[in-house]
């Protein structure tokens, strides 16, 4: 029945967060924020708290006339400040009751989050009675109703015995001290509330308690708004003589009050007390036998090496672990902790489908914030050079000069971008860039040159850069590169990333390139020569037809200069070429073809998710060991297509 409930609640609120995220944007969702929209509610109510309290009189017979006279002095302003206090309270509960609902909906509670959700529990309970408190100070008949029925309902607990309502049969029997009593409760329970909303906090990795500056801003701008379309007035000054008959009741705050008087106060007790109950024992509901074991989380680049607690995502992991992650919404929508899992299995959690899509998760990436490891795992994180403290450098910036465009078959743009004098880029063959658009999204391209050879002194000119462009139909850095872009013009982007980088050992290489695949298996291979590795390497490059093999004559060069390296083009639409001597079919068969027996290689495969996806599987079925399998798939952009 509970994972029931939960299903259907995710389901509403992945819906809910969907439509929130078309309508602010993903940073702007207020449901990625509502611990932090309920720290600064809370700021707002106990300010505006303290600034009321200045002016109120806290006696029986003053503190009716001094709440009136706040509410209709300084011009109004008195009056405003006493709706906000108002409306912010209830905005507060709300958001409380939202972010309780809303962890119950993603099963956030178990574990090691229990004493979060416990804590959070007991918050919401201070809440209430905080606000059911402050609708007494102000004594007028909603007042008078709200204190007599606590009282009331107090008194039917062992021990009170009718003591606490007897202090209402007369007007003379409320005294100045029973306000002192109620004033001392409304200061005390939110000085309370605020020691435990920190204690509450400390279990979330960098927890955030300020929401962004423009949900601030439209809180601020709509408390008050609601204060000048729905100010709060007072129901008439109270009167013990008369029960009140017609009030205007605070729906968010005292909904238990309405049934005070409908149920048996056994029954409302019942209530209170076993939904209490319930809700402090769901981490716990339905029993579960395992906890679960560790897993270890190995990050790159770094790497770093973490333990992940069962249940826990490997954002919270590395969070807490100290590292430098990126993140944003942590709820899945809008894609920031994007990572590669390079080893072991994850599960993904619930995201919106626009932050990862089937595409991306086939080529093996993750949401850090949502992922939790169901084994241990080695991951790649997107957007940061180093991951090693809070401190950690983050990603590099960078902007280039368009040097050289040379185009090397109708559709493929072989580019060369230069960085500013002076300017050195540090990277690994194998690795790439992201090229950053002028709306934030990113077009990948891999590095096709090696790096800087680190024995030679460093050159004054700033460092080339080679990439390879395919053209997409449609595509909309693509279509730039063929039709707009010309020398001269600057690029943006930021790297180096990705682990797609030659490892040491003993073994032979077969590498795989499919299309531009091959781009950074030349930058690999660039390395590889100049650093005299003596491997044997064997690359096999499918295409589809033969015009598009480009650079032949480098690779036939590399052939004769190097005897430890052999070259095998593949085609996979050549059936009606008869001019085409060579290799036909697909480019994995040809490879395994040659090498049935995969135990003793080193693999390398780069080129289309439906390539890797076709090869890896085969690869591993004729005993290539997977520690020995590194492949990296590419698509075009979800959004643009390139």
């Amino acid at each position: 029945m509970i994972a029931l409930l939960q299903r259907v609640l995710r389901a509403g609120f992945m819906r809910a967060e969907a439509l929130f995220n078309r309508a602010f944007g993903d940073r702007l969702n207020p449901l990625y924020h509502l611990g932090a929209i309920t720290f600064f509610l809370f700021w707002v109510v106990g300010g505006t708290g303290l600034v009321l309290y200045a002016f109120f009189d806290t006696s029986v017979s003053g503190a009716y006339r001094s709440v009136e006279a706040i509410s209709h002095g300084a011009w109004g302003a008195g009056g405003v400040l006493r709706t906000v206090h108002r409306h912010a309270s209830d905005a507060m509960l709300l958001s409380m009751l939202i972010h309780l609902l809303r962890y119950f909906a993603f099963d956030r509670l178990r574990g090691f989050r229990w004493f979060s959700w416990v804590t959070g529990v007991v918050l919401l309970w201070l809440a209430y009675i905080a606000g059911a408190n402050g609708y007494m100070l102000p004594w007028d008949r909603l007042a008078q109703f709200v204190t007599q029925a606590s009282f009331e309902w107090l008194d039917w607990l062992p021990g009170f015995g009718g003591r606490l309502i007897r202090n209402f049969i007369l007007p003379e029997h409320v005294n100045d001290r029973l306000f002192s009593l109620l004033v001392f409760i409304h200061i005390g329970v939110p000085l309370l509330m605020l020691l435990l909303m920190w204690v509450h906090v400390q279990r979330v990795p960098k927890a955030a308690t300020q929401p962004p500056r423009p949900i601030t801003v439209a809180l601020l701008v709509m408390l008050l708004l609601l204060a000048l379309l729905a100010p709060v007035v007072s129901q008439g000054p109270a009167d013990l003589h008369t029960t009140p008959a017609v009030l205007s009741i605070d729906w968010f705050i005292l909904p238990i009050f309405t049934l005070l008087y409908a149920w048996p106060l056994a029954g409302v007790w019942t209530l209170v007390l076993g939904g209490t109950a319930l809700l402090a024992l769901l981490p716990w509901l339905p029993p579960r036998r395992r906890a679960g074991q560790l897993r270890q989380i190995t990050a790159h680049p770094g790497p770093a090496r973490i333990a992940a607690r069962p249940g826990e995502t490997l954002l919270e992991a590395g969070l807490r672990a100290g590292l430098a992650l990126p993140y944003d919404c942590r709820a899945g929508g809008c894609g920031q902790c994007l990572c590669t899992v390079l080893n072991g299995r994850v599960d993904q959690g619930a995201f919106q489908a626009a932050a990862l899509t089937p595409a991306m998760q086939a080529r093996g990436q993750a949401l850090m914030c949502c992922a939790v490891a169901l084994e241990d795992v080695e991951i790649e994180v997107e957007g940061v050079a180093t991951l090693g403290s809070a401190d950690a450098t983050p990603l590099g910036r960078w902007q280039a000069r368009v040097q050289r465009m040379e185009r090397l078959s109708p559709d493929l743009m072989r580019m060369h971008i230069a960085l500013p004098e002076g300017q050195h880029l540090p990277f690994t063959a194998g690795q790439y860039i992201n090229i950053l658009l002028a709306d934030g999204e990113k077009r990948a391209f891999s590095f096709a040159n090696a790096p800087a050879d680190p024995a030679q002194p460093p050159s004054t000119a700033g460092d080339v850069i080679e990439l390879h462009v395919r053209w997409i139909p449609g595509g909309r850095f693509t279509t730039q590169v063929f039709e707009q872009m010309k020398v001269g013009d600057t690029l943006d982007f930021e790297g180096p990333l990705g682990r797609f980088t030659l490892h040491d050992s003993e073994r032979p290489i077969l590498m795989l390139a499919g299309a531009t695949g091959f781009a950074p298996i030349k930058s690999i291979l660039e390395d590889a020569f100049r650093r005299g590795v003596q491997r044997p390497m064997q690359l096999y490059w499918g295409v589809r037809k033969a015009g598009d093999l480009y650079l032949q004559e480098l690779l036939q060069r590399w052939q004769a200069e190097h005897p430890n390296f052999r070259y095998v083009p593949v085609l996979s639409e050549a059936d009606d070429d008869a001019r085409w001597s060579g290799r036909r079919g697909y480019v994995h068969e040809a490879l395994l073809a040659d090498h049935p027996d995969l135990g003793g290689f080193e693999v390398y495969a780069c080129g289309s998710v439906r390539m890797v996806q076709a090869a890896v599987p085969d690869f591993l079925a004729h005993g290539l060991g997977e520690q020995f399998c590194f492949s990296d798939a590419f698509v075009p952009s979800p959004r643009s297509g390139g």
